[in-house]
C-alpha cells in the first residue's frame, strides 16, 4: 500500500529551503552574483517540478498538500549579499540530501514516494556540485 507519509515528507524536505525562500522572496532579484543567481534558479526550477509532481500523486491519493511554512530565521538573508548566502544554502542542501536518504529507506511499498525521493536526491547532488564550483569562483 503506498504511504502518504513519505511523499509528505519529501514535500516537508523541499519546500521550506532556503534557496526556495531566497527564490520566493525576490532577494535574489537585486543585480550581482549573476553565476550564483543562475545556479540557485536552476536548483529551484528542478525542485519545484518535484514538488508539483509530488504534489499531484498526493491529490491523487486524496491528500491535501500542506503549503511550505519557512523558518522565520530565514528573513534575516534579506540585508546579506548572494556570495555570503552560497555557504548557507550548500550546507542546507547537504541536509536535505540526508532528509532524502531517510525518505528513500522509509518508502517501502510506495514505488512513486521512492522513485521521486530518488529523483530528488540525484537532482540535489548535482546541484551540489555546481554550487561548490560556483563557491570556489566566487572567493
Amino acid at each position: 500500500m503506498p504511504s502518504k507519509d513519505s511523499l509528505s515528507r519529501l514535500l516537508e524536505v523541499l519546500q521550506p529551503s532556503l534557496a526556495m525562500y531566497l527564490a520566493d522572496s525576490g532577494i535574489w532579484s537585486y543585480p550581482g552574483k549573476e553565476a550564483i543567481k543562475l545556479a540557485l534558479a536552476d536548483l529551484v526550477g528542478d525542485h519545484r517540478s518535484l514538488i508539483g509532481r509530488a504534489a499531484t500523486e498526493l491529490e491523487d491519493r486524496g491528500i491535501v498538500p500542506s503549503p511550505p511554512v519557512y523558518p522565520i530565521t530565514f528573513t534575516g538573508c534579506h540585508d546579506v549579499d548572494m556570495g555570503a548566502l552560497l555557504p548557507r544554502v550548500i550546507a542546507s542542501l547537504r541536509g536535505q540530501v540526508s532528509a532524502l536518504d531517510a525518505i528513500i529507506a522509509a518508502s517501502g511499498d510506495d514505488a512513486v514516494a521512492a522513485e521521486l525521493s530518488r529523483e530528488a536526491k540525484a537532482a540535489s547532488l548535482a546541484h551540489l556540485d555546481v554550487l561548490e564550483q560556483v563557491n570556489k569562483s566566487a572567493t
